[in-house]
């Protein structure tokens, strides 16, 4: 395989600063959600943690990392979870953590930020202009600018991930990655392509937040103007080209759900596995809702990748989404 930015000996190495609440979180053969999907199905579940979703894994590097070398201070932009993971690891080691995010992100998650102690600034746009505020105070205030997937300890933090799956036993077919930034996908896929290189990596992205998936089709950034999904913590429109460069060497295949596959999805992660996630953490079992043939008698591996959801926007979902039993 070719290089990545990724280093496998790093990879496992954080697993010793990581704080355990994070590390080798539930994986499970879940096989009531397998009659609808047509497959046998695992789920790897990174909600059961204090920020009920993977971030924490990159956060923790950081924030150890900071803490170690006397900067005291870090701002990052954040659709939600990785606020919550820096403020936790932050608060965790004393640091100083601002956390930009927009006036639109979902309000459960801002709570969150704000409970664990972090300072939150909002700015009245979307995710894009927030990582150019966060980037403005860095540059302002001299202090440290995390960002997510572009910054290395993200993308390894995350890979931490891919070495508890590929540990595990029976082995998988597919593993499906929900795809945004690109820290989780990377840092799996590097992880599974070194390690199980037989295993096929799937990323899965919203039709209304596609600018990744089709900058992994054309091999070249391709950027968009806006974004229309429910699911906010992958809804970017500028993809990082180093982080691609990285996608391209670790992705088999790279696809787009609609946003009824996501609600669906969701719908079914509740009545047959009793979660509750927010819709970027339903975008593997939507990839197979939509393309079932592809997956049959396939063992597929999903990473439920956060839990965070506004309760009243999640009961609407819920709600419009048919039964699935």
């Amino acid at each position: 395989m070719q290089e990545t930015r990724l280093d496998t000996a790093r990879i496992r190495a954080a697993r010793q600063v990581i704080d355990p609440v994070f590390l080798d979180t539930p994986l499970y053969r879940c096989e009531a959600l397998e009659p609808a999907l047509g497959c046998a199905v695992s789920i790897k579940l990174e909600t059961a943690n204090p920020v009920r979703s993977f971030k924490a894994r990159g956060t923790e590097l950081v924030a150890s990392r900071l803490a170690g070398h006397g900067s005291r201070a870090v701002v990052c932009a954040s659709a939600g979870n990785l606020g919550q993971a820096l403020a936790w690891s932050g608060r965790r080691r004393g640091l100083d953590v601002t956390v930009v995010a927009s006036h639109f992100a979902t309000a459960a998650k801002l709570d969150r930020i704000r409970a664990l102690g972090a300072g939150l600034e909002l700015v009245d746009g979307d995710h894009e202009m927030a990582r150019e505020r966060a980037a403005a105070i860095a540059r302002h205030d001299g202090i440290r600018l995390l960002e997510d997937s572009l910054d290395i300890e993200t993308c390894e933090g995350a890979a931490t991930i891919g070495l508890e799956l590929v540990d595990a036993a029976p082995s998988f077919d597919t593993v499906l990655i929900a795809l945004g930034g690109g820290a989780l996908a990377t840092g799996v896929g590097h992880v599974v392509k070194a390690m199980a290189p037989e295993v096929e990596v799937v990323c899965v992205q919203p039709l209304g937040a596609p600018a990744m998936t089709h900058s992994w089709h054309q091999r070249r950034v391709v950027t968009t103007d806006s974004t229309d999904t429910i699911a906010d913590g992958v809804a970017g429109r500028c993809p990082i080209p180093a982080v691609l460069d990285d996608l391209l060497l670790v992705a088999d295949d790279a696809v787009l759900v609609q946003e009824a596959s996501i609600i669906a999805g969701m719908r079914m992660l509740l009545d047959n596995a009793g979660l509750v996630v927010e819709p970027s953490a339903a975008l593997g079992v939507a990839a197979v809702l939509e393309d079932r043939d592809r997956f049959a008698d396939r063992h597929v591996a999903v990473i439920v990748c956060g839990g965070n959801v506004d309760v009243d926007a999640y009961r609407r979902w819920i709600g419009a989404a048919a039964p699935t039993r």
